[in-house]
């Protein structure tokens, strides 16, 4: 399924535009005092594409210095 995933530019594509608007937003939660967010990842193709997003938008993260826990 990574395979299928990798292939397609729109998947990877989105998973940096979601990773750049955390990266983005995340400092302005700090300074509110939030200690953590919550983010929900769906998808209804029935190819398991919201559980790579999560993995990969993680991977990305954590490059950024940042700490996402996935549940």
């Amino acid at each position: 399924m990574v395979a299928f995933f990798q292939k397609e530019p729109e998947t990877e594509e989105s998973v940096e535009r979601i990773a750049h608007l955390l990266h983005c937003l995340l400092p302005r939660y700090r300074r509110e005092g939030k200690n953590y967010l919550t983010i929900g990842i769906g998808c209804t193709g029935g190819r398991h594409r919201s559980v790579y997003v999560c993995q990969e938008l993680s991977r990305v993260l954590r490059q950024r210095r940042l700490e996402p826990i996935v549940q």
